[in-house]
């Protein structure tokens, strides 16, 4: 058997050595086949976006702020499949040249309170985001540092972006990052 192998072997090994040689003629030019129409140029605009909402949770609005992206950026386009991250803005603070610098937090937020817990949420589809309040106790009682001009940045990002990266999403400063967005670009829309 082992000779049947080598035997094999052997002459599998000539067969392929021996097919080395000069380069036969080249073949004969085919026709030219038909012009396709060209396509349209892609989108101008980025495929991710970020903008600040700021607006008030009140008893009338039933402590929500509603965002309807075609309403607040008509130009905007969701998609299903893209992911929609909300930051709170929390705080500021100074940089060493006494310019303002903005602490924000990736929702949901929880605040623990004198009259209970507090969370700031959100729930979004590709075509909006709401915003709300939700508290183990009466929101009426909230102070109003707590309900009014309360600033959110919503940044939508593509989910092969957002899924196949390492990116720290609960940085917003990585996010706009990797997205390519400064703080220039953001514009800040006021709801209600």
């Amino acid at each position: 058997m082992k000779k049947a192998t080598l035997l094999f072997g052997t002459f599998i090994t000539l067969l392929f050595v021996s097919c080395s040689g000069p380069e036969g003629p080249p073949g004969f030019n085919g026709q030219d086949g038909f012009d396709g129409l060209d396509g349209l140029d892609g989108l101008d605009a980025p495929l991710s976006q970020v903008l600040d909402i700021e607006g008030d949770f009140t008893a009338e609005n039933e402590y929500q702020i509603f965002v309807d992206f075609a309403e607040v950026a008509p130009s905007l386009e969701v998609f299903e499949t893209d992911v929609v991250l909300v930051y709170l803005l929390w705080d500021q603070t100074e940089d060493s040249n006494g310019e303002a610098v903005d602490i924000w937090r990736l929702m949901p937020q929880t605040r623990l309170l004198d009259q209970g817990l507090l969370q700031y949420n959100y729930d979004h589809t590709f075509l909006d985001v709401n915003l709300f309040l939700e508290a183990n106790f009466d929101l009426g009682t909230l102070a109003a540092g707590d309900t009014d001009a309360q600033v959110f940045r919503i940044a939508i990002l593509p989910a092969e972006m957002a899924t196949g990266s390492r990116m720290d999403k609960s940085n917003i400063a990585n996010v706009m990052q990797s997205l390519g967005v400064e703080e220039k670009d953001v514009s800040r829309i006021k709801v209600n």
